[in-house]
């Protein structure tokens, strides 16, 4: 994973972020895109609608980065760790 400081992390904008109200999982290039996929079941405190949007744009960041997804939705993501689906 490339890894951001601090300070790079502040500069982005929030658009830059799959969660971008709570500015988390960042997906500005191909291994953030990668890092957020593996990570966004840990991803707590957000709402099943605002995992839908940020799957939307993680789908949108995989295509213009060429990351491939063998998930269809980001439910997939919990059920292949065994982990049950939050409720919200």
């Amino acid at each position: 994973m490339a890894k951001l400081t601090d300070e790079q992390r502040d500069e982005l904008p929030d658009s830059a972020f799959a969660f971008p109200k709570e500015r988390k999982e960042p997906i500005e290039n191909a291994s953030h895109v990668r890092d957020a996929v593996a990570r966004f079941d840990q991803v707590e405190d957000v709402t099943n609608q605002e995992r839908d949007e940020a799957w939307k744009r993680i789908q949108a960041a995989a295509k213009k980065f060429g990351v491939h997804l063998n998930e269809q939705s980001w439910q997939e993501l919990f059920t292949r760790n065994g982990r049950p689906i939050p409720r919200s």
